[in-house]
């Protein structure tokens, strides 16, 4: 664990990285379970619903480009937009269980048989379900096709509030791709996240000498066997779904600075980050067992990829460098000497009885763990994030078997 250079998931087991992957798209789906409360708070339901989409349009577009050209698998048809849902934040395997069918090239289905932000969501009463899965789906699933093919429309064929309220599937999609569809643009706020450095960061090729699979230029497949991946395709996937963050909170901090004083949206976006930090530590411990303290610090979303936060290390201690992470103004520039919260909580997740000591300057900082008297408390913002059920959902084994369109037969 003490290299950092090149990838600082690079240092893990072919094993633990695949244990990782899927956890760490889970950890990025429950950024909003813990942003969008503090939303709500400021602004209401409906104001909360429009930086949901402004967030999403501004990210999925960027990121998905980013994992079809990493992973081979670039194409404008169904199949691609499939593949890019199952290495998607917004889609975290099992917990948004999607299921696929493949009519042809430019026609296909998806239905989820389990969808756990509904299932966070349905208590809150049948206003904010719409919100979701409503308001919110409608813009941003046509901005996570518009990536693949601008022409495509994601239409529903039943979605909540649930009635019966058991009912199964919990929603069923149509994905068509017409020439006389109007094509999707991009946002305003996607545009500008386009040329932030987590947009054009480079980072290292995939080896294809590497023993297992090099990308995903295959056939679609109804469940990723992440193990059937390289180990070095399993430390691009990770680094790449760091950024899917990293961008995702990019479009966050856009549209609350559209909305809010400058102070008030940056207090929103320390609190999301605080209750993302706590939760994102225990779901990485479940990958990685045995790590130490200081080593799951350093697999820790915030402090990736390598190439975007800049980071030295010694035996005791974590130094943070001015990089592109700060230039985006990302995760880390909300850390420092002055707020320590978000550190705090990650650190809290590890051992209640640890603590921090941060010095040197808002961009350049060392950090060293030190031992309380007594265990720290539970942030507040950790506890509202703790309230979805991704926070302790466990992932089963799946069959990783391969889908063809329904209408012929063998590879498409």
């Amino acid at each position: 664990m003490g290299n950092l250079e090149g990838s600082r998931y690079d240092a893990l087991s072919r094993a633990e990285l695949a244990a990782l992957v899927p956890e760490l798209l889970l950890v990025g789906q429950l950024i909003d379970r813990s942003g969008m409360a503090w939303c709500i708070g400021a602004l209401g339901r409906e104001e909360m619903a429009r930086i949901a989409i402004d967030e999403w349009a501004a990210a999925s577009p960027i990121y998905t480009r980013r994992m079809q050209q990493a992973l081979r698998y670039e194409g404008d048809d169904v199949i691609t937009i499939f593949k890019g849902l199952q290495l998607d934040i917004g889609a975290p395997p099992q917990f948004m269980d999607f299921r696929y069918t493949v009519h042809d090239r430019r026609n296909g289905e998806f239905h989820l048989d389990h969808c756990g932000a509904l299932v966070d969501v349905e208590p809150m009463g049948p206003d904010y379900v719409r919100s979701m899965c409503h308001d919110i789906e409608d813009p941003t699933f046509d901005a996570t096709a518009v990536a693949t093919n601008p022409r495509a429309q994601v239409r529903p064929i039943h979605r909540p509030p649930r009635i019966p309220a058991d009912r199964s599937p919990h929603c069923a999609w149509t994905v068509r791709i017409d020439d006389s569809h109007p094509p999707v643009q991009a946002t305003e706020l996607c545009l500008r996240n386009q040329v932030s450095r987590a947009a054009t960061l480079e980072l290292a090729p995939i080896d294809p000498a590497d023993e297992g699979l090099a990308d995903y230029s295959g056939p679609l497949l109804s469940d990723l066997d992440f193990s059937a991946f390289s180990r070095s395709a399993l430390v691009r996937i990770a680094d790449e779904v760091c950024l899917q963050m990293h961008l995702l909170t990019n479009g966050f901090r856009m549209a609350l600075a559209a909305r809010l004083p400058e102070k008030q949206a940056r207090d929103i976006a320390v609190r999301t980050l605080v209750g993302i930090a706590g939760i994102a530590t225990e779901r990485i411990r479940r990958a990685v067992v045995g790590a130490g303290p200081l080593d799951l610090i350093c697999l820790h979303p915030l402090l990736n990829p390598a190439a975007y936060v800049e980071l030295s290390r010694s035996e005791e201690a974590l130094r943070v460098h001015p990089g592109p992470a700060h230039e985006d103004g990302a995760w880390i520039a909300l850390c420092g000497p002055s707020e320590l919260r978000p550190l705090q909580a990650l650190v809290r997740a590890i051992d209640p009885l640890l603590g921090v000591e941060v010095t040197g300057s808002d961009q350049e900082w060392t950090l060293r763990l030190v031992e309380r008297e007594a265990p720290a408390a539970e942030a507040d913002e950790v506890a509202v994030t703790r309230i979805s059920t991704g926070a302790g959902f466990e992932f089963s084994p799946r069959r990783s078997l391969p889908l063809y369109p329904v209408s012929g037969s063998g590879a498409p």
